[in-house]
């Protein structure tokens, strides 16, 4: 017994001293947000400002390395699978419209209710629009904290993290709201409606760290990059940068886990405000739609604005010595290749390839041939694979 007690308050010691760490942690996180917030940035202090924020994101992955420790798998009422097109996510605050608008705009039978929290589970639904099948998934509201995992905060947030585009919701009568939800979407990795910087990172064994650009930097300097990295553990390395970028890229980079997403903004419930006050919304937040699903204002307008956003094309698939498909294409996304088809029709097409006759705006001539599979495809293209 007294073995037992002992095992016990050794355990209870461990536990204690443990929470004073993730204490000091977050103690130190806010001290360093504290200290950056207060810094006026400029020429003089970019350096100064890089550094802190270097460190400032090293201790963030350290205490959500340690809240990660010990924890189950995710809550299986978020689990979906994916189907169709592509995928969309509904995001909002709680009684913002979503599984009203959910319906209007899918097959979909999602719960509506005049109270907070209706929906409990992630729900999908298909929303059909010029042959594309795309996926909608409406999540729980999230709350202040989500990113931190509030109110199942990670599980809705992650989510989005397979999605190909995000709606961001955001009530009339609460355009506050706006502003929360963008925080808490970027404290989960989560980078919107922003395109990835071109920078490469080499690893090496000596050397120090080696900053090579091919831009002008107006951002930041060779200096800041560098201190950024040592303060980053990446002591020995080159980094060659294409594109102009600034402290916070460049430690999102390094980082190497954040998730570059396509956004559109959605103000619901119109018709809860004035025109007025809509219109001080619009020039305060900048939407990129405005709607009323309980109206049924704005839907076909909501699903062309998903429809573009999400940079859809189409491709006519053809057989070897017959007319091409011309009235079901395949469903693809800007900027696809041959590959890319392959890979959506059957993986093994993959090794299979053999070559490939486009006809479209792609190719020089009507039947081009292209033996390799990282051939670009555009809108309208029609496609004939040869298989071995």
């Amino acid at each position: 017994m007294a073995g037992k007690k002992g095992i016990n308050i050794g355990k209870r010691k461990t536990a204690e001293v443990t929470e004073r760490k993730e204490l000091s942690i977050h103690e130190k996180i806010k001290d360093l947000e504290g200290e950056i917030s207060k810094t006026k940035y400029n020429k003089k202090t970019q350096h100064a400002v890089g550094l802190l924020k270097a460190k400032l994101a090293v201790l963030k992955e350290r205490a959500l390395q340690r809240s990660s420790v010990g924890k189950g798998k995710g809550d299986d009422r978020f689990a979906v699978r994916k189907t169709g097109d592509g995928t969309v996510v509904l995001l909002g605050f709680p009684s913002v419209g979503k599984s009203t608008l959910l319906n209007k705009i899918t097959n979909a039978k999602s719960d509506i209710g005049e109270y907070s929290f209706t929906t409990l589970r992630a729900i999908p639904g298909l929303m059909e629009y010029k042959h594309a099948k795309i996926q909608i998934i409406d999540v729980p509201g999230i709350v202040s904290g989500a990113a931190s995992g509030r109110g199942r905060g990670k599980e809705i947030l992650g989510i989005l993290r397979n999605s190909e585009l995000i709606l961001i919701l955001v009530e009339a009568l609460k355009p506050e709201h706006y502003n929360a939800i963008l925080r808490e979407v970027y404290e989960t990795g989560i980078r919107v409606n922003q395109k990835k910087p071109d920078v490469n990172i080499t690893k090496k064994e000596r050397g120090g760290v080696i900053v090579g650009t091919t831009v002008r930097l107006t951002k930041t300097d060779k200096k800041t990059i560098e201190g950024i990295a040592r303060e980053m553990k990446l002591n020995n390395a080159e980094i060659l940068i294409r594109t102009d970028i600034d402290a916070d890229q460049l430690i999102d980079i390094i980082e190497g886990d954040k998730k570059y997403t396509k956004a559109l903004t959605i103000i619901t419930k119109a018709d809860m405000v004035s025109k007025e006050r809509l219109d001080e919304i619009s020039k305060e937040i900048k939407p990129d739609l405005i709607v009323s699903a309980e109206k049924k204002q704005g839907m076909e307008e909501l699903k062309k604005a998903i429809y573009d956003k999400l940079e859809i094309i189409k491709i006519f698939l053809k057989e070897v010595n017959n007319k091409a498909d011309m009235e079901e294409p395949l469903i693809m996304f800007k900027g696809c290749t041959i590959r890319d088809v392959c890979m959506k029709l059957h993986k093994d097409f993959v090794d299979k390839f053999k070559f490939a006759r486009v006809w479209g705006k792609s190719s020089k001539f009507g039947g081009q041939l292209f033996r390799k599979m990282d051939k670009m495809l555009l809108d309208g293209d029609v496609l004939e694979l040869h298989m071995n």
